[in-house]
């Protein structure tokens, strides 16, 4: 974290006073007869109780012009010099990018706010004259869910835009084939409609700090070089490894364990289902891995299901080794918890029907744990993976819930336990008519895990059973929900 930067006008006046200062004492001790008191007369104590009260006026009026600079741009994004700070995100790490881009330029007087990009329209966009987009890319190269409208209602309007001058951070993920393709896309289409760049557009690899910073030094200029004191970074924490188990011995594909942290220090530490764990890595403190969070505080700890990863040379990564192998019980580590607010529950009892695979099963064990304890039972998960005697993670706790009713429906598919292999959007196809009624009484849709081929493959299956036009009007009103990876 960067020192606080104290504002040229309180040096200047500390200087000023010092030198008042050491011209008084120089004067004192040039007189020859010592100091003496002697009464300068009404005349003059008007005058310097006069040239006093200026000074006073003049530092207050300071404050008074910078106090209405900084509510300006708390509260006025149609004013020339307005920056309107656009995200599109799918885990929750460009909103809060956003935000503290909007809190840096407002606390130097610049006006700017913030606005998720399914709630711009093209007559918002049009009267925009600066505009700072931060996007986050899902899956493989794919926008967020949260920019379809975006996509469908503006984009394809021959918009001119050529007043419009804009900066991208992309965020993505470098051991993607289709790095930052949504951030990407977005500059284009923004430099086709004719709009101008502030600077070239800023890519990041997992919350790479260098990229940042240069993101942050681009914003200091917006600012015309002001104190960007709103652009601290949320504190990391040290969490404490305390539990690992593994959950899948004599399964043919890779170690996947139950993990536990808690915070360093007590205060205890709060979330909701559907909240992801950025974990700092061991070795490289500029990358961060994202973990959804399998608990609820109620839990106790933050409870993560991990699968071990090995790179190319047969080391394991870095996050996944740490958590599953090289870091003892007791061992710290920093992170944070970052709110996910695209994969929270709805507030009411709808039907929820839930779909993964793998270590995805963590996000929806955390959101079946807070329908349950709201005393909504209409739940419906359907679970992928490999075999039924190994890599059932959490059955005990699966079987209790089906048995007590909170889990109405449960299936649960393997891929290498019968002649031929069954996914989970086999079964959500032979599912279909529990499916349509389903969302015909109002449900909701969370998937979670594997971009590739899972999440690829019930897509596929839910356009083909609800109809193309559906799904999209089910991702717009927040029915269709992804945490996919």
């Amino acid at each position: 974290m960067s020192a606080r930067r104290v504002p040229l006008f309180a040096v200047g006046t500390g200087l000023l006073l010092l030198l008042l200062a050491s011209a008084a004492v120089a004067l004192a001790l040039w007189q020859p007869e010592g100091l003496r008191w002697r009464n300068p007369g009404v005349q003059r104590w008007i005058q310097a109780g006069s040239a006093v009260l200026g000074y006073l006026l003049l530092i207050m009026a300071g404050r008074w012009h910078r106090r209405d600079r900084v509510a300006r741009a708390q509260g006025d994004d149609d004013c020339d010099d307005a920056v309107l700070v656009i995200h599109s995100s799918q885990s929750g790490h460009a909103v809060q990018l956003a935000q503290r881009t909007a809190a840096a330029l407002q606390a130097a007087g610049r006006a700017a706010s913030v606005v998720a990009i399914d709630a711009l329209d093209a007559a918002r966009l049009i009267r925009t004259r600066r505009a700072l987009w931060i996007a986050s890319t899902t899956g493989d190269g794919d926008p967020p869910d949260g920019a379809l409208r975006f996509i469908r209602s503006v984009m394809a309007q021959p918009l001119s835009m050529a007043t419009l001058e804009y900066g991208v951070l992309a965020l993505g993920d470098r051991r993607y084939p289709q790095f930052c393709a949504w951030g990407r896309q977005l500059d284009q289409w923004l430099r086709e409609r004719g709009a101008q760049a502030l600077f070239e557009r800023i890519d990041v690899d997992n919350a790479d700090a260098a990229a940042l910073e240069r993101w942050h030094q681009q914003l200091s200029r917006l600012a015309d070089g002001d104190p960007l004191d709103g652009w601290q970074a949320p504190p990391l924490r040290e969490w404490q490894l305390v539990d690992r188990r593994l959950l899948n011995a004599g399964s043919s594909g890779a170690p996947c364990f139950h993990v536990a942290l808690v915070p360093v220090g007590g205060g205890g530490a709060d979330w909701q289902a559907g909240d992801v764990f950025a974990l700092q890595l061991p070795g490289d403190s500029r990358v961060q891995r994202d973990y959804s969070i399998a608990s609820l505080p109620a839990d106790g700890a933050v409870h993560l299901l991990v699968r071990q990863t090995r790179r190319d040379d047969g080391s394991l990564g870095l996050g996944s080794g740490w958590l599953t192998q090289h870091g003892a019980i007791g061992d710290r580590l920093p992170a944070q918890i970052r709110a996910n607010p695209r994969f929270h529950l709805p507030d009411d009892a709808r039907p929820l029907i839930l779909i993964g695979n793998g270590t995805g099963l963590a996000g929806l064990r955390a959101l079946l744990k807070a329908r349950i304890a709201r005393g909504h039972d209409d739940n419906w998960l359907l679970f992928g993976e490999r075999h039924a005697a190994y890599d059932v993670h959490y059955r005990a706790e699966l079987m209790q819930w089906q048995a007590q009713g909170a889990l109405r429906q449960l299936d649960l598919v393997f891929s290498r336990d019968g002649a031929s292999a069954e996914y989970v959007q086999h079964r959500l196809l032979r599912d279909a008519a529990l499916l349509r009624d389903r969302v015909q009484r109002g449900a909701a849709i969370y998937v979670c895990g594997s971009a590739h081929g899972m999440a690829t493959g019930v897509d596929e299956v839910l356009r083909r059973v609800l109809g193309h036009d559906g799904i999209e009007q089910l991702i717009e009103s927040g029915r269709y929900r992804r945490d996919v990876y």
